[in-house]
């Protein structure tokens, strides 16, 4: 079953993940979340529930996020979950290598982390289960396959992937269905435009990790500011909103340890861009 969307005035303000979890567009990304102890960890605890009660019914984690210690976290906060609320989280990574982590899909260890984050979630199915990274060393029909394993034991209801290339998405399109795609995109970073459309084709999601960056020239750094000012917002609304209106298909997940700026991120939801503004904005893209 293929995903789709649903339009409300204005704009289309759901998407239905695998056809089963209708949910906001605007999610949120748990990766900023303290867990350290003590009045950091409440200070994450009162985002967390406050982007509920805001409407936020995605929220992102992963593995890799403090190796478990996020999801540890959101099972804390948020526990038992509303009824409507989608937490996905990624496997596919391990501790080791020069950066902390390294590639790790192997069957048996996709299988492993995901009874792992079961546990830790506080859950016996994981609605949205995204493969953080393809591993180079893994056949993709094992990694998909052992995703689809899991999938028909109940476990998974639903196969991501992060961090694609239009031709990988492809191929582990022939072992199982996929639901949707993590990939970097946001105003001023569209490399990944090839995937964001074979997305839109097939009606898979595509959630944007890091929705907000910074302008990295004086050019960009003016149009947003205009905009903004015009708007009487702040550019990281002005880049929501654009990707809002960017394709119905784009889920941004903007993170936050900060309440303040949570509800600044959720409020861009209703934040309306002129077809002006918008055109002035899409001339933003860094040239091919």
């Amino acid at each position: 079953m293929t995903s789709r969307t649903t339009d409300t005035p204005g704009t289309t303000r759901t998407f239905s993940i695998g056809g089963e979890y209708r949910v906001g567009r605007l999610g949120f990304g748990a990766m900023r979340l303290s867990t350290e102890p003590g009045s950091e960890r409440e200070a994450a605890i009162a985002v967390a529930r406050r982007a509920v009660e805001l409407g936020v019914t995605l929220i992102d984690t992963a593995h890799l996020y403090g190796w478990g210690a996020n999801e540890e976290l959101l099972a804390e906060a948020l526990h038992p979950y509303p009824d409507d609320l989608l937490i996905t989280t990624k496997v596919g990574v391990t501790r080791g290598g020069p950066e902390g982590w390294v590639y790790d899909a192997r069957p048996e260890s996709l299988r492993e982390q995901v009874e792992q984050g079961l546990r830790r979630l506080r859950t016996e199915r994981v609605g949205l289960l995204q493969l953080h990274r393809m591993d180079p060393k893994v056949p993709v029909t094992e990694q998909i396959g052992a995703l689809r394993e899991l999938q028909r034991e109940g476990k998974i209801g639903h196969i991501g992937l992060s961090e694609v290339t239009t031709a990988q998405l492809a191929e582990a399109r022939q072992t199982a269905e996929i639901a949707s795609v993590q990939n970097r995109y946001n105003l001023v970073d569209r490399d990944h435009e090839p995937v964001l459309a074979a997305c839109e084709a097939a009606g898979i999601a595509f959630l944007p990790w890091r929705p907000v960056a910074a302008a990295a020239d004086s050019g960009r750094a003016s149009a947003l500011d205009t905009v903004a000012t015009e708007l009487g917002a702040t550019v990281p609304q002005v880049m929501l909103s654009w990707l809002l209106g960017r394709s119905p298909v784009l889920l941004p997940i903007p993170g936050t340890g900060s309440l303040a700026h949570l509800e600044d991120n959720v409020a861009a939801a209703d934040l309306p861009l002129t077809d002006s503004q918008r055109q002035r904005l899409d001339r933003t893209a860094p040239p091919a």
